[in-house]
C-alpha cells in the first residue's frame, strides 16, 4: 500500500497519524484551507506544477477538491483571509481529528508537499498563508 501513496504515508510518519485515512483527510482539509486564501490564479499554477511531475499524481488528486460544489464555488467567490488559528481548528474539525496536534500534522502536509514544488511555487504559496502558518511553511 505504502509504494502508491508515498505522499499520504510522509504525511502519516511525520504526523504521528494512525493510518493513511486520518492523513488523506488532513490533507483534503489543509489543501482546502490553502486554496481558500490563494488567488485562484495561483492555485491553477499549484496545480499545473503538479500536473508537469507524473510523480506528484498522487498530490495532484488531493490537491483538487473532490466535492464538485466546493469546487465550483471555490473557483467563482474571492480569495478569503483566515486568521491561523482558523487553519487549526478546521483542521480539527473537519479533518475529524479531535485533539490531534494540528501544529505537527500541518508542519507534516507542508513538508510533504515542498518537495513537490519548484521554489517559485513554495514562495508563491507562502505569501499567501497567514501569521504562524506561513512561519510553518518555512519551518517545514
Amino acid at each position: 500500500m505504502e509504494s502508491h501513496h508515498p505522499f499520504l504515508e510522509k504525511v502519516r510518519q511525520k504526523a504521528d497519524l494512525k493510518d493513511l485515512d486520518e492523513a488523506r483527510r488532513a490533507t483534503e482539509v489543509l489543501f482546502r484551507t490553502m486554496r481558500d486564501v490563494m488567488t485562484n490564479e495561483a492555485v491553477e499554477r499549484v496545480e499545473e506544477e503538479l500536473d508537469k511531475n507524473p510523480a506528484s499524481d498522487e498530490v495532484e488528486e488531493l490537491w483538487e477538491d473532490t466535492n464538485p460544489i466546493v469546487n465550483f464555488l471555490s473557483k467563482i467567490r474571492p480569495q478569503l483571509k483566515i486568521k491561523p488559528e482558523n487553519f487549526l481548528v478546521r483542521l480539527r474539525q473537519e479533518g475529524n481529528l479531535p485533539g490531534a496536534d494540528a501544529e505537527k500534522i500541518i508542519k507534516a502536509i507542508f513538508s510533504a508537499t515542498k518537495e513537490e514544488l519548484s521554489p517559485e511555487r513554495m514562495q508563491e504559496v507562502a505569501s499567501f498563508l497567514p501569521g504562524e502558518i506561513g512561519e510553518m511553511w518555512e519551518q517545514a
